[in-house]
This record gives structure tokens, sequence and C-alpha cells, in this order.
């Protein structure tokens, strides 16, 4: 199904094609009009918050200005708990940035930041360490198809496996839930826990060709992360490095420049031709095409956003940071896990959280009718291995 002529208009606001007058020109019929405080949620990002973790309009509001506060907080907050940090998350019951300390003197000087400090057991660099050994097991052997991932939970204070639902009496899935077991407890009785994933397995959201896309790269679709000073960052399983690039209209954008998946799952593209990037998502009508000003990373507990060119704009909030999830094209890591939905086509979308890039759509189970997770990997790191700039209002 192909978009609207409108949809179109507002895509050109994010690779616009023209001179840089009428450029400007686009980006301007495309954005929100200029309130007096312009980094203030528009109204219809309220609602879209709204609807998908079923907030009033004043919880929402209060909700992502508190979150803007904890993102604000965390590197501050971390570095006062210096080696006795054990992670962070943000507690939507109270607002606040919550950070895992080991010593009360630490705990003390998180306090003195405006976090909230919670005493617990591990510091982050040892529940780490526990889920990098699972992390070289997987990289030098697969793990079972019936381990969803793994990852470290601050909260818990636990590395946790998530075992697809009919898997848990599988073989080799007790063998190696036992294996990280012993692991653990050579490492210092760092706990580790197992929960019932979907029985569905994690998949990538690549598409077959269909009208209306974002990008086209031989017969697959996905969709434009963020813009880069040169071009834009995606997903690496939608192409290789110098794969063509096409966008919606059919012309030719530019070519991946690099690409890395399994193992990570972010790639680079390349802007020429006559294209050209803005620091612009893609509202999709549900809520104004969002300026990115920056990068800070939203904590655990955060809400978070997305959009992508199938299930356009889609919000929930982030379940877990440092995951590895099991794909059957092999282990991914370091990857953050949401309860957005997407759906194929979906792939290398946008998370954004307020007006902060946080990463690209990498895959997940389920879809937006019925519900399900999503994986985005960090942009941060992306930005960091390729060396580029994020464009930035």
């Amino acid at each position: 199904m192909r978009r609207t002529t409108a949809v179109r208009v507002g895509l050109s606001a994010l690779l616009v094609l023209g001179s840089l007058s009428g450029a400007g020109a686009a980006l301007s019929t495309a954005t929100a009009a200029p309130s007096s405080d312009s980094s203030a949620p528009s109204t219809k990002l309220v609602s879209a918050l709204g609807r998908d973790l079923g907030l009033t309009e004043g919880q929402a509001r209060a909700r992502l200005s508190q979150e803007a506060t904890a993102m604000k907080l965390a590197p501050k907050a971390e570095r006062a708990a210096g080696k006795a940090f054990g992670g962070s998350w943000f507690d939507a019951d109270t607002g606040k940035l919550v950070v895992g300390v080991t010593g009360e003197k630490q705990a003390e000087a998180v306090r003195a930041t405006g976090a909230t400090a919670r005493t617990v057991r591990h510091t982050a660099k040892e529940l780490d360490a526990v889920k990098a050994r699972l992390d070289d097991k997987a990289g030098k052997k697969a793990a079972p198809a019936g381990v969803s991932s793994w990852r470290v939970d601050p909260n818990a204070g636990s590395v946790v496996i998530s075992v697809r639902r009919g898997s848990e009496g599988d073989a080799a899935v007790r063998a190696f839930v036992d294996e990280a077991k012993n692991q653990a407890a050579r490492a210092g009785s760092v706990p580790v826990a197992v929960e019932k994933a979907a029985a569905q397995a994690p998949a990538t959201l690549a598409a077959g060709t269909v009208g209306g896309d974002p990008y086209y790269t031989g017969n697959v679709r996905c969709s434009i992360g963020f813009s880069v000073q040169g071009g834009f960052v995606t997903a690496g399983h939608c192409s290789g490095a110098g794969a063509s690039v096409n966008g919606w209209d059919g012309s030719y954008i530019g070519n991946f420049q690099g690409s890395s998946f399994p193992g990570n799952d972010y790639a680079w593209v390349s802007v020429g031709s006559g294209w050209w990037t803005v620091p612009v998502v893609l509202g999709w009508g549900t809520v104004p095409d969002a300026l990115v000003r920056g990068s800070a990373e939203a904590p655990v507990g955060a809400s978070i956003c997305r959009s992508g060119s199938t299930t356009h704009w889609r919000c929930g909030t982030v379940l877990a940071k440092n995951e590895t999830v099991n794909y059957s094209q092999g282990a991914v890591y370091q990857m953050t896990k949401t309860n957005v939905c997407a759906e194929g086509g979906d792939s290398g979308g946008s998370f954004i959280s307020g007006d902060q890039a946080q990463g690209v759509t990498s895959g997940g189970w389920g879809n937006c009718s019925s519900g399900g997770e999503t994986w985005f990997q960090p942009v941060n790191e992306i930005l960091s291995v390729y060396g580029l700039r994020l464009h930035t209002a």
C-alpha cells in the first residue's frame, strides 16, 4: 500500500531532493509550529504516548519531563557511584532515576546528585562479566534455538536467560542454562534467573519489496534510522557494504559504506546524487515530525517511541539493556529491548526518547495487532564504530 501525498511530503523532510533553500522550506512545513518552549512535547506526542502506555495527558507530560531529567542525571550519578556502580533504571512510580550501589558511602554520593540509591550485592561490572561469558560461548557455538535472549537485570541484580515457551525441557536449553549457572557460581555467586519468553522466536524485520517505502536495497525494504553527517544509519541485516540504495521514489540515494550482522546489527549509508540529510524523524501524521537534538541514553523503564515504514509511530518502554538476542542467523550483542511493537519493513527505523536518538530497529517477535517486543541497536555505538557525527537540530 502506497502512502498518501501528505506522508510523502513528510518523508521529504528527512532526505530532501532539491536546493538548500528548498530543503529549509520543506522542513518548516513538515515540523510543528514553534512554541515558546521548543523542547516541550507536542500534544500529538503526548497523545501517542498515552495511547500506547495507558496514560492520561497529565501523566504523559509529567513522565516525559521526569525521563528527560533522568537521562541528564544518569552519567553524573554513575560517576558518583564509581566502582560500586550496580546499574541504573527509571522508576515510573516515583519518577526518579534509581542507581544500584554496593557501598553506603557511594550511596550517599549518588543521593547527593538527586538520584535514588539502592544497595545491591553485585556491581554492574560483575554482572556484565557473567553475561560476557555467555556471549563468548555463543560466538564459538550457536546458542540453542529455544533460548531467545540473555541480559543483565540491574534491578534484580542478576543475569536473566529468556527461554521460549515450550522449550524449557529441551536438553540443549537445560545444558546452556546449567553452564551459565556454573559460570556465575565461579564468578562470585552471581544469580542466574530463567524467565519464560514468547514461543515465537525473535526475527529481524526486513521485508520484501512493496510500494511506498523509505528505502530499498535489492529485494529488501527497510527504514531509515537517523541522519548523520554524510548519510544515515540503519540496520546491518538490511544489506552488506557496497550495496546500492534507492529512496521511496525509486531514485538512487547512495551505498552502504559499512555493515555488520550478526554479532552487531548496524550499518551506515552514504547520501548523494542530490539527496542530503536533516535531523528529523517522521511522525507519520500521528505526531509532528520530531527534531533530533542529541543522543543521551534513556534508562531502563523510560518511555520510548519508534518510527518505521510499516507500522509508523509506536511507543512503549525500555525493558532491558545489553541483551544478547539469539536470531536464527546468529547472536547479536548489546541490544536494548522494548515492548514497542514492530513488523516487517520497520528494520533500521528510529528509536527516539523525547528529542534524543536512541537506536535503530533490529528485530523482535509479535506484531502491532496483538503486541510483542522489539530490540534496537544503540545509536551511540554505531556513531563510535564508524566515526560518524549525528546530525542534530
